[in-house]
């Protein structure tokens, strides 16, 4: 059976280590590396401390995708600039850039499917295991992920890691373990432009999941026109939110079955797959002492 599977939720682990890592942290030249340094730190943590036998940084090929936004077009609009692009730091990109390069030449698989956020790509590849699997994130939209066989647990980077699990997930939200993804409808998330059900709090968003367990078995027992089960004044605010109700999981959700190219190596590499390559950018961008505790990381996981 393959090993431990670890999955990062590369875009958000770079975000992170951006706005975590001071922008002096800079290379020879002055360009900013905090992002470079603070995510090639934080992989070399979870390698070290976790010892998985594989690993994916997976990818937003697409950070918005269209079937989202048709679904509620106020998905992560507060987030466009005036242009339509994604609005972020302007140090940010040519540090990703570098990211990946390195990430290339260490050995590390990378995964993104066009169309789609590394929310999806997430969500197909811990779908797709059998053996225990990690999610590293700081977005709590993927608790969605977790299940006690397996196990698939995320480890949230918001929290130094702390591991969660379908009872962490259940005991935090008062929710069945892994309906955070009906939560998140009902609740919704201004982080992501996710309205939610006017009216309707955490506290009665939980007690709806809890009782039906998906959106699709509320809404059928709004249709059957029976009050049983439904918290004092619910029915009424989700009646007035049917048509939100019918696309929203659209946006919650993730894909679990997309087309993953065949032939990913996603095995934990022993040793730099293009060690000139890697000294060339260490070098360039000033990774000396991150890239020395990756590769000490990598031989830790190995022995």
């Amino acid at each position: 059976m393959p090993g431990q599977l670890t999955l990062l939720d590369a875009p958000s682990l770079w975000y992170r280590a951006f706005h975590g890592v001071p922008e002096s942290v800079t290379a020879p030249d002055g360009s900013p590396v905090n992002a470079v340094r603070g995510t090639i730190d934080l992989v070399a943590r979870i390698v070290r401390d976790t010892r998985p036998a594989r690993l994916v940084a997976c990818l937003d090929n697409d950070w918005r995708p269209a079937f989202r936004v048709q679904a509620v077009p106020s998905y992560k609009a507060h987030r466009l600039t005036e242009n339509g692009a994604e609005a972020e730091p302007e140090s940010l990109a040519p540090q990703v850039a570098v990211l990946l390069e390195v990430f290339d030449a260490v050995g590390l698989a990378v995964l993104g499917v066009d169309g789609y956020e590394a929310d999806d790509v997430l969500g197909t590849l811990s779908a797709r295991e059998t053996g225990a699997v990690d999610v590293v994130t700081g977005d709590r939209d993927l608790f969605q992920l977790v299940r006690d066989q397996g196990p698939v647990r995320v480890l949230y980077a918001v929290e130094k890691l702390a591991p969660y699990t379908e009872g962490t997930v259940a005991a935090k939200y008062d929710i069945p373990g892994t309906g955070y993804a009906e939560f998140a409808v009902l609740r919704g998330d201004p982080s992501d432009g996710l309205p939610g059900v006017k009216g309707v709090g955490a506290k009665t968003a939980s007690a709806l999941v809890t009782r039906f367990g998906t959106v699709e078995a509320i809404v059928a027992a709004l249709d059957s026109g029976s009050d049983e089960g439904f918290p004092a004044g619910a029915r009424a605010k989700l009646e007035a939110a049917r048509d939100y109700l019918e696309v929203a999981t659209a946006v919650t959700r993730t894909v679990r079955d997309l087309p993953v190219p065949p032939g990913l190596d996603d095995t934990l590499p022993r040793s730099p797959r293009d060690p000139q390559r890697l000294v060339a950018l260490s070098d360039r961008w000033g990774l000396d002492s991150p890239l020395d505790r990756l590769l000490a990381a990598l031989e830790v996981a190995h022995s």
